[in-house]
């Protein structure tokens, strides 16, 4: 079979959650093969948990200033890999800022087809497809590339399913100089908070907040209700322009993209450009007084009330099956 390259991102030795996700996608269409970059001694370490997600191969770089060289290493490793595999159809990676940057990279130097923010991925006579939301998530288009390895950064939890564990074959990438130019980080202010929360990109779930909140004070509600269900929280573009809360929780089309198992909207009307941003999650429950809002036209389930009625009754309910 064909080998499909997965870039897996990592920090401090933990690999990202999404790198399962991403294996499972490659070994959908063909040999999964993870490719990793890494400061030198820990490659083995990550190697072995690649393995278990279903990598049968994979390619590390050991690179000594990986902490701080960005998106270059990962970019060069890559174009190795390629070179080294021989018989690649396809490379497939996450959706993070620098994932996204590094795949587009790539298509360039190998003369590849970069496919972003794909929501679902297929093989079929025509070769490899990848389903795409357009126009603010107006139409869902399958395209393929016309020429090239495709390059895809496929959206979190857009596969189910994982890869078969295997005994990952490792091979050792030297890299040497990359003329390309780079930027390096020269020092770390690094922000402590006291929350926990899963990240709103990666999140399994999702409760954001409108205006129908009403102010800062109130929306803590949101907060509280994330809390009970182990969720991320965001917001919509409404709450943001109103100082509810900071602009990197805004959802929607000018915002974080996201794409968790389920999505709850509180106090938000559903805007084009909010359901943009979120109308791929695999079940929406909606929160809102007016029965109008076209935020239930995407919705699987819709409560039509008071959400501070509402809400508080659904933490409760979520407490109770707790203990």
């Amino acid at each position: 079979m064909s080998q499909v390259l997965v870039l897996a991102e990592h920090v401090g030795g933990t690999l990202s959650s999404g790198s399962a996700e991403l294996l499972a996608a490659a070994a959908q269409l063909g040999d999964p093969v993870a490719v990793i970059v890494t400061a030198p001694g820990s490659g083995a370490a990550l190697a072995s948990q690649l393995g278990a997600l279903g990598a049968v191969t994979v390619f590390v770089a050991e690179v000594a200033d990986a902490d701080s060289i960005l998106i270059t290493p990962q970019v060069a490793a890559l174009q190795a890999a390629v070179a080294a595999s021989g018989d690649v159809c396809a490379v497939i990676l996450g959706n993070s800022l620098d994932s996204r940057e590094a795949g587009a990279r790539l298509a360039v130097r190998i003369d590849g087809a970069y496919q972003g923010d794909a929501v679902g991925i297929g093989s079929g006579a025509g070769g490899i497809t990848v389903t795409q939301q357009a126009f603010g998530g107006a139409f869902t288009v399958t395209a393929s590339a016309a020429r090239g390895i495709p390059v895809i950064s496929l959206r979190a939890h857009s596969i189910e399913g994982a890869a078969p564990a295997a005994a990952a074959k490792v091979v050792t990438l030297n890299l040497g100089a990359d003329a390309s130019a780079t930027t390096a980080v020269t020092a770390r202010h690094e922000q402590t908070s006291a929350s926990e929360r899963p990240s709103l990109q990666t999140a399994d779930i999702v409760v954001s907040g409108g205006r129908g909140l009403g102010s800062k004070e109130k929306f803590v509600l949101v907060e509280q209700l994330a809390d009970a269900l182990g969720a991320a929280v965001g917001a919509s573009r409404a709450a943001v322009d109103a100082g509810y809360v900071e602009h990197n929780m805004q959802v929607g089309q000018t915002g974080v993209t996201v794409s968790p198992n389920l999505y709850i909207a509180v106090g938000i009307s559903g805007a084009i450009q909010h359901r943009a941003g979120m109308q791929s999650a695999k079940t929406i429950v909606a929160i809102n007084k007016d029965a109008d809002s076209p935020i239930f036209d995407v919705a699987d389930f819709g409560v039509v009330g008071d959400l501070f009625t509402v809400v508080p009754q659904l933490i409760d309910a979520v407490n109770a099956r707790k203990r």
